[in-house]
């Protein structure tokens, strides 16, 4: 009998593209995996809200992760048995890792007075100022600005990085880069909420095999935690093979790429 499979996906530059956010190139492969009955859990650095709203565009119901791994939410009903230490948010059972954002909106201030290296946190900006900043509809913006437990930010001061990098360390909490920002967050990452999520799995279906796909360097730790990492092709795919021996390298970026593998390597013809 084959084990079942789970899939763990990051979002930007992976199953969306990049720049335009575009998913349909890998709705053949999101087709297949739903036929099959194989849970799609999305594991990013956004936002509840934002993942939300791309669960609802993609009709994807199964538990996800959210900034960084700082939280795992797994839908009411989701697994017949209690989830011990979870906490209710909504109609979700939630599993915090992270600490939470005001804790560290504070912490990276703190960092940016003791260093006097300059910094840009999303906090500090209106959802107007994201999307005109950052080229991003205001909707989008409006969602990533529901920060619940890291902050994202910019370094002003780019020859001071590794200063402030290191307050934030010496005051007890993680930084984290992804494509177009840094993270302050507590002491969760990614591959925690993914292998948290893997044991509920395993409780339900005994044996399973775990397929991860990301793009950034922030995915590198929870790619390294699955039985099948695959690296969709980005301009960080050289730094990423270094740090992840064991992925596969897809021919193509973003969705194409996302779609190539499933199809390919998961279920080859």
């Amino acid at each position: 009998m084959k084990s079942q499979r789970v899939v763990f996906t990051d979002l930007d530059g992976t199953l969306l593209d990049y720049e335009t956010q575009a998913y349909e190139a890998a709705l053949p492969a999101l087709g297949e995996l739903r036929r099959r009955n194989v849970p799609v859990i999305f594991c990013s650095s956004k936002t509840r809200a934002e993942v939300e709203m791309w669960r609802a565009e993609l009709g994807n119901s199964h538990p996800f992760i959210v900034e960084n791994g700082a939280a795992v939410f797994v839908p009411d009903g989701c697994f017949a048995f209690t989830l011990e230490g979870a906490v209710q948010r909504g109609e979700y059972e939630a599993i915090e890792f992270g600490a939470s954002h005001a804790e560290l909106v504070e912490a990276l201030r703190a960092a940016s007075r003791e260093t006097s290296v300059r910094v840009r946190a999303l906090d500090e900006l209106t959802a107007e100022e994201v999307s005109q900043r950052y080229g991003v509809p205001l909707r989008l913006a409006i969602l990533a600005k529901q920060r619940e437990y890291d902050e994202a930010f910019e370094i002003l001061d780019a020859d001071q990085t590794g200063v402030l990098l290191g307050a934030i360390e010496r005051c007890g909490n993680r930084w984290i880069r992804s494509d177009r920002f840094y993270h302050i967050a507590g002491k969760n990452d990614k591959a925690t909420a993914v292998s948290y999520l893997s044991g509920l799995y395993r409780r339900v279906h005994g044996a399973i095999s775990t397929v991860g796909l990301g793009d950034a360097l922030n995915d590198a730790e929870f790619l390294n935690s699955v039985d099948l990492p695959i690296l969709v092709r980005s301009h960080f795919a050289r730094e990423l093979q270094a740090r992840v021996p064991r992925g596969r390298l897809t021919e193509h970026p973003g969705p194409q790429g996302w779609n190539q593998a499933i199809l390919e390597i998961l279920f080859p013809r």
